[in-house]
């Protein structure tokens, strides 16, 4: 390949991604947690459930796994373990606060300067419970520290889901033993 055309396809590259960001800004129109505490937030979380998309397609014993970066972005490492092709499937990535970090509105991302939208809308006190509502509706997860969630946290989190619009029956009740 010669280097005008190498350019010309940075070039191209570059103007994709800045009107991508542009025409996509990742925003939340959502209530989040105020105050957040992104240290006690850190760690590894269960999946419980999730709405079900490309990327998580027949997977179980999922996991996310938080970590701070020098930079004060969250390193991402969500991993699962797909049955019928026998492997795991892992997907790491970045997460930066959106306003502060004492808000739980951030924008992830797992392919370069693409970002989506993040939001820990419903936390317990002790930081072992967290629902996760995406950028819209087609995006939710219901987080644990242990495989398992009490019911009645369930069926709160759950309850506010539906308040704001989320299709409940629609989740998959990922496996994690």
């Amino acid at each position: 390949m010669d280097k005008k055309k190498s350019l010309w396809i940075l070039a191209a590259s570059a103007a994709v991604t800045l009107a991508y960001n542009a025409l996509k800004p990742v925003k939340s129109n959502v209530k989040v947690v105020e105050p957040f505490d992104v240290d006690r937030y850190l760690g590894k979380w269960y999946e419980i459930a999730r709405l079900d998309f490309k990327w998580e397609k027949g997977l179980s014993l999922v996991t996310a796994e938080y970590n701070k970066n020098m930079d004060g972005s969250i390193a991402v490492n969500n991993q699962g373990f797909h049955k019928e092709k026998d492997k795991w499937k892992q997907s790491v990535g970045k997460a930066k606060f959106i306003e502060s970090p004492t808000k739980g509105a951030l924008k992830v991302s797992f392919f370069g300067p693409f970002y989506s939208g993040y939001n820990v809308v419903k936390i317990d006190a002790n930081y072992q419970h967290a629902l996760i509502f995406g950028e819209n509706l087609d995006y939710m997860w219901l987080l644990s520290r242990e495989k398992s969630i009490p019911e009645d946290v369930k069926l709160d989190f759950l309850d506010y889901a539906k308040e704001s619009g989320y299709t409940i029956d629609n989740l998959v009740w990922t496996k994690q033993a």
